[in-house]
């Protein structure tokens, strides 16, 4: 059976099932194909506003200098791009990924390999692909992954190098229990001085109790900020049919449950936490998009990727957090 197949959902571009993904064993190589596979089908999407020629051009917008035109690109396409300067291509993104217990969870398999695709495969799959992408365009992608505290750091860099030292930081294995979303958000906010882009790749399983405040409090300094909310597609269903033992992998306590009768109340909280969520980055201007692991990550790649193009037109979007930019306490 193909493992490619239509994505009418954004683009027309052929996608990688994530169940053929988790096959391969290189992070690097995961990466390299999903972008690979992701540039070559916009050169035949039919999307044709959607550039695919970031680091040299950029489409022709009223106010631009017509000095700048390129001529003979217009001759071969019919469009008007403008050349591109190198304040304007550079992009620094700092990728904050999960890594705890919670995100070891997963109930994709692949029977013909005996794996499991968890929600940390996902989200570690996606960074390398987001930081494989920056690379080819010549932008400074960093790293931090976090539990209850930040555990790797690595600056935002563009040099030979970096983007391996990035992919076997993203390998590591889980090394924290808990997850909280507010300590590693307000170290980063002390880290990181420059402007530019973060990517938050999460389940977001923990209180969202200071979540709006950093996350503001970022918006507020100027950076653009995205989040990636990844969840495992039993998670949202619950989709367990007999009662059984059930561990928190954060805590290690053991329920008895009947997913039966829990189901309904289950499903009420489960939908209170993600307009949360979904409320907060609405509230600060931040681009929010959710993914379950069995969702082909070239889905999320168009996402962010359109993000990108959006945060170099416009550095800084209008946010409400922007109007103060007072430290959180």
């Amino acid at each position: 059976m193909s493992t490619l197949a239509s994505n009418s959902q954004h683009t027309g571009v052929d996608y990688i099932d994530p169940r053929a993904l988790m096959r391969i064993k290189s992070l690097e190589m995961r990466a390299r194909m999903i972008v690979e596979g992701f540039m070559t089908g916009l050169h035949r999407s039919p999307y044709h506003g959607f550039s695919v020629e970031f680091t040299e051009y950029r489409q022709y917008t009223t106010g631009d200098d017509p000095r700048y035109i390129d001529w003979k690109l217009y001759a071969r396409s019919d469009r008007l791009h403008v050349k591109r300067f190198e304040d304007e291509t550079n992009v620094r993104c700092w990728l904050l990924v999960d890594n705890s217990k919670s995100m070891q969870f997963g109930s994709i398999t692949d029977s013909s390999a005996s794996t499991t695709w968890t929600k940390a495969d996902y989200a570690r799959t996606l960074a390398a692909t987001f930081a494989y992408f920056l690379s080819t365009q010549h932008d400074a992608a960093g790293l931090v992954t976090f539990d209850e505290a930040i555990r790797e750091y690595l600056p935002a860099r563009y040099r030979p190098g970096h983007l391996r030292r990035l992919m076997v930081a993203l390998d590591q294995p889980a090394a924290g229990v808990a997850t909280s979303l507010t300590a590693p958000l307000r170290r980063i906010a002390d880290l990181v001085t420059k402007r530019g882009m973060h990517v938050l790749i999460s389940d977001l399983l923990a209180p969202l109790d200071g979540l709006e405040t950093h996350l503001g409090y970022l918006r507020s300094r100027g950076h653009e900020v995205m989040v990636f909310h990844i969840l495992d597609p039993a998670e949202l269903s619950l989709s367990f049919d007999a009662a059984a033992m059930f561990q928190d992998v954060e805590s290690g306590r053991e329920i008895y449950v009947d997913p039966q009768t829990i189901r309904g109340d289950y499903q009420k909280k489960l939908n209170a936490h993600l307009a949360a969520v979904a409320s907060i980055c609405e509230g600060h201007g931040i681009d929010y998009h959710r993914f379950t692991t069995d969702q082909p990550l070239e889905h999320a790649m168009f996402d962010f990727v359109s993000s990108r193009m959006q945060t170099k037109r416009s550095p800084m979007r209008n946010s409400s957090a922007a109007t103060s930019a007072r430290r959180p306490a």
